[in-house]
């Protein structure tokens, strides 16, 4: 057997075809979504994955306020953040975030899933989540993807 013949294929940035992908997330659990959509954003699911180049899908979100958490989680989950001054710590739960910002709880839940490097930064670019089913990205004629 010829073993010369086989040769590993690296995407690059000229040779990736990126696609366009709408995701309702009516009724869909947050964490599963979320793996999901990173999966997507990464390029996991395709046959010419590279680690360390940008060869995920653009992915569209809609409906982000009609996601799931389960559990107590909607009252038990803290996200944190701090102003940098003494005593400046503040701590919101889902429920809070949800009526002020609810595409934050997506892409959180995304970002953290995503590499902490120039390429997870990069990758998070290709992330959209949009409130309502109304969204920007007719144009690119996303195709529409049915998640469990």
């Amino acid at each position: 057997m010829d073993t010369l013949s086989f040769r590993t294929k690296s995407a690059n940035s000229k040779t990736v075809t990126k696609e366009w992908v709408l995701i309702d997330a009516t009724d869909l659990v947050l964490g599963r979504l979320a793996s999901e959509v990173a999966k997507l954003l990464r390029g996991k699911h395709k046959t010419n994955f590279t680690p360390h180049v940008d060869c995920g899908d653009n992915v569209v979100v809609i409906n982000a306020e009609k996601v799931r958490l389960t559990g107590q989680k909607m009252t038990d989950k803290e996200y944190i953040r701090h102003s940098g001054y003494p005593g400046g710590q503040r701590k919101r739960t889902p429920e809070e975030v949800l009526v002020k910002k609810p595409e934050f709880l997506l892409e959180h839940a995304v970002k953290g899933m995503l590499p902490k490097s120039r390429l997870g930064s990069q990758l998070f670019r290709n992330l959209y989540v949009y409130i309502g089913p109304e969204h920007n990205q007719e144009a690119q004629k996303p195709k529409e993807i049915k998640l469990k």
